[in-house]
């Protein structure tokens, strides 16, 4: 039996990186080669490792890249809330090495990501388009990048903008509705790890697709997953939709 494929956890105190390590346990593929938080000496860590899972922060993105650039790692990307610049970047490492790079590593999540494109592409273009969630008090970003995820997809096969027809939560005198937008609304409360819905609301009728999260664990398999399919392949950017063939 070939030796298992060691993986640095970034983030590792963090309550993904808990997860990631106590899940780890199950996969007889990989181990967990070095787990790193702020202060430790990542560069260090990362030589005797294979492959990094990163789920800290998206402030030290660049960092993260640079060493896995230089030092040729297989990268899954776990953090959410990029800029443009940083995702640019995330774009350009993967000419170089393999990275995953998605908003969700549940497998329940990527077959609603799936279902809502097919949904979307049945149901045309006489269906109102909303997309609610629901974290823990102590998320910082706003939307998820799942939620993010799901409105880009109804924006894609609408032929509509992310950035111009999402409408984030309404107040005051808004008007009408319009059939172009996209409503988004983020609920914060409690230890919530993730509830995401799409709704498609027409005259007579209403179709909900939602996706709920009751451990951390079913995230930190699928990027452990995502790590092993990625180890190994060419250089690019990829997401969970290639790494479970749902493309």
């Amino acid at each position: 039996m070939s030796n298992p494929m060691r993986v640095l956890i970034n983030g590792s105190r963090g309550r993904m990186g808990q997860a990631l390590v106590q899940c780890s346990k199950d996969f007889d593929a990989l181990s967990v080669g070095a787990e790193v938080d702020t202060g430790d000496d990542f560069i260090g860590a990362l030589q005797h490792c294979e492959a990094v899972i990163d789920f800290s922060h998206h402030a030290i993105i660049e960092s993260v890249l640079t060493a896995c650039v230089e030092s040729h790692k297989t990268l899954v990307i776990g953090t959410t809330g990029h800029s443009d610049a940083q995702i640019a970047a995330i774009h350009a490492a993967g000419k170089q090495i393999p990275i995953v790079f998605a908003p969700n590593y549940s497998v329940g999540v990527n077959t609603l990501f799936w279902l809502t494109r097919k949904a979307t592409e049945i149901l045309g273009t006489s269906f109102d388009l909303e997309v609610v969630e629901m974290h823990h008090r102590m998320k910082k970003d706003s939307p998820s990048g799942t939620a993010k995820r799901l409105a880009e997809i109804l924006a894609e096969v609408r032929a509509l903008s992310y950035q111009n027809d999402t409408r984030h939560g309404r107040q005051g005198i808004v008007g009408e509705r319009t059939q172009n937008e996209i409503g988004m609304h983020a609920v914060r409360g409690g230890d919530v790890v993730g509830d995401h819905t799409v709704i498609y609301a027409a005259m007579g009728e209403r179709l909900e697709l939602t996706h709920k999260a009751s451990s951390r664990d079913t995230f930190a398999r699928g990027a452990l997953r995502a790590s092993l399919w990625a180890h190994g392949r060419a250089p690019g950017v990829y997401d969970m939709q290639d790494v479970l063939g749902l493309h």
